[in-house]
C-alpha cells in the first residue's frame, strides 16, 4: 500500500465532542448532583454527531465538497459523477453516450469491480474521464469503521485504481455518502478530497427514468455536481436511459458537463 500522508488532525466538531466528554466527566468529579445536565448535554452531543455521519453533505465532519468552485462556475461547467463502477452492462453504455455528447465526467470506482475488470477502468482513462476512489469493497458498514479499517478500504482501493489508470485518485466518495467521524482524518492521509454532490437523481434504488430526471435538473445550475451509477445492482440501466436527456437539458442551459478535476484546474490549465 502507498504511503499515506501524515495526518493532519481531527475535525472541529471531533475536538469539541472530545472536550465536552472531558469537561462532563470534570464536571461531575466537582458537582456530581449535576449527572442529569451532563448527561443530557452529551446525548445531544452524540444525537448531532449522528445526524451529520447520516447527512452526506453535511461539513460538520469535515470538508465535503458539495459544489464547484467559483472559477468552475464562471465557465458554466457542472460535474458528471458516476458511482459503483466499473459494470461490464451499464459502464461502456455510459462511456458511449458521453461521447456522443462530448462530455467528461468523473468515476467513482469500486475497487473489488476494477479488479475483476480492469480494462473498463483503463477505457475510462482512454476515453477523457476520471477514475476517483468509492472504496475497495462498497460495504454498507464502511461509515462505522475505526480508523485502521477506514485506512485499509480505502487505501487498497487508492493502490490499485491509481496502478490501472496511471494517476492516483484525487477524490472520494463513501458508499451511500454516510461517513463516520473518523473518516477526515484518514482521507487526509491519503491526500484524498471528499465529495458529496449538489443533487442526485437517486437512480440507484427502483426509480423511473424520468423521476431521475427531473431530480437531477430542477434547479440546475452552474456548479452544480450530479450523481448518477454506471454499476451496482441495477448495472447503471437507469442511468443509461437517463443520461442523453440529462446531457441535452444540460447543454440547453448553455452548461458543459467536465470531469472534477477539470472543474478544480486553474484558469490557466484551461486557456487553450
Amino acid at each position: 500500500m502507498g504511503e499515506p500522508r501524515i495526518l493532519t488532525g481531527m475535525p472541529p466538531a471531533i475536538a469539541g465532542s472530545a472536550l465536552l466528554h472531558a469537561a462532563a466527566l470534570g464536571g461531575l468529579a466537582v458537582e456530581w448532583q449535576a449527572w442529569p445536565w451532563m448527561l443530557a448535554a452529551v446525548a445531544a452531543n452524540h444525537a448531532a454527531l449522528t445526524a451529520a455521519c447520516v447527512l452526506p453533505r453535511s461539513h460538520l465532519l469535515g470538508p465535503n465538497i458539495t459544489r464547484l468552485p467559483d472559477q468552475a462556475r464562471g465557465r458554466g461547467e457542472v460535474a458528471l459523477t458516476f458511482d459503483d463502477g466499473p459494470d461490464a452492462a451499464g459502464t461502456p453504455k455510459v462511456l458511449e453516450i458521453l461521447d456522443r455528447h462530448g462530455a467528461a465526467g468523473s468515476f467513482f470506482c469500486v475497487g473489488s469491480r476494477a479488479a475483476r475488470d480492469p480494462g473498463l477502468v483503463r477505457e475510462i482513462v482512454a476515453r477523457g474521464h476520471d477514475v476517483e476512489n468509492h472504496t475497495f469493497q462498497h460495504q454498507n458498514i464502511f461509515a462505522f469503521r475505526f480508523s485502521r479499517g477506514l485506512a485499509a478500504e480505502i487505501g487498497r482501493a487508492q493502490d490499485l485504481l491509481t496502478a490501472l489508470s496511471g494517476r492516483a485518485p484525487e477524490f472520494f466518495r463513501a458508499p451511500m455518502g454516510i461517513r463516520g467521524p473518523w473518516l477526515q482524518s484518514v482521507l487526509t492521509r491519503f491526500d484524498l478530497s471528499l465529495v458529496s454532490w449538489t443533487r442526485r437523481g437517486y437512480d440507484g434504488v427502483p426509480a423511473h427514468p424520468d423521476q431521475v430526471l427531473a431530480r437531477l435538473t430542477r434547479g440546475l445550475g452552474a456548479g452544480d455536481i450530479l450523481v448518477l451509477h454506471d454499476g451496482g445492482p441495477r448495472g447503471g440501466h437507469v442511468a443509461v436511459q437517463t443520461l442523453p436527456r440529462l446531457l441535452g437539458a444540460i447543454a440547453d442551459r448553455g452548461l458543459k458537463a467536465v470531469s472534477l478535476t477539470r472543474a478544480f484546474a486553474p484558469e490557466t490549465a484551461n486557456a487553450a
